[in-house]
């Protein structure tokens, strides 16, 4: 038997002490994950609405078969495992810059797990997703028909301050170097639709789209939402 709260994992990172728990809904029975960085929750596997649409957004905007994907933040798995149920998916490769959310899912401790790293399709990739978009693609790097970002809150509040040059238009126009001529770029974001953040997206990406995603936000009993933004090289 499981107890109401149970710690699967404590480590010190560069960004400060993370924690993965789980608890059970006293009402349900349900088993509940949860990620806290220092004092502050990250994400739970109550609310992964959003999380899945992000997948399913950006893949319904891509072109053809065959499709290379690129995920940023890895978190408890529900974007990555939502993109390999696309069977144009042809390779997925998700990129994380914290060694211990890699190894949670090494170990299988989280429910989508089994289902990313058992599918030879995957790829876990420790680094830094925004270093990576920073750098100029060598002649030899694959391109991605489609990149999925969920690692910061949103545009404006970021986990680290050296993520932010990625929301202007230069950071975007180096993100594009790594898309495919039929390439799609979308972001999750916890704030509702940014319209100084939509301007500096329509610069770079000529179409994009804001998409307002509302979930029953069953802490509260109301109804929550977050967006996903859509951009397209064409």
């Amino acid at each position: 038997m499981i107890a109401r709260f149970e710690e699967l994992d404590w480590q010190e990172t560069r960004m400060g002490e993370l924690t993965l728990r789980r608890r059970t809904d006293p009402a349900t029975g349900e088993l509940i994950y949860e990620v806290k960085l220092k004092d502050e929750y990250l994400m739970s596997s109550l609310f992964t609405v959003a999380e899945e649409e992000l997948a399913t957004l950006g893949l319904a905007a891509a072109e053809g078969s065959d499709l290379d994907v690129l995920v940023g933040g890895l978190g408890l798995g529900y974007t990555a495992a939502t993109a390999l149920s696309d069977p144009r998916v042809r390779r997925l490769n998700v990129i994380d810059a914290l060694p211990a959310v890699i190894g949670w899912h090494e170990r299988e401790l989280l429910p989508v797990s089994e289902q990313l790293v058992r599918d030879p399709r995957t790829t876990l990739t420790l680094d830094d997703f925004f270093a990576v978009v920073r750098r100029a693609p060598a002649l030899d790097d694959a391109r991605y028909d489609v990149i999925l970002l969920d690692v910061d809150h949103s545009p404006r509040h970021t986990l680290d301050p050296s993520h932010a040059d990625l929301y202007t238009e230069a950071g975007l126009r180096s993100l594009a170097r790594h898309l495919t001529d039929r390439g799609v770029f979308a972001l999750w974001s916890d704030d509702p639709p940014d319209d100084d953040f939509a301007t500096v997206l329509a610069t770079v990406f000529p179409r994009s789209t804001a998409h307002v995603i509302a979930f029953d936000n069953r802490l509260t009993g109301g109804t929550s939402s977050n967006t996903v933004y859509v951009a397209t090289v064409r």
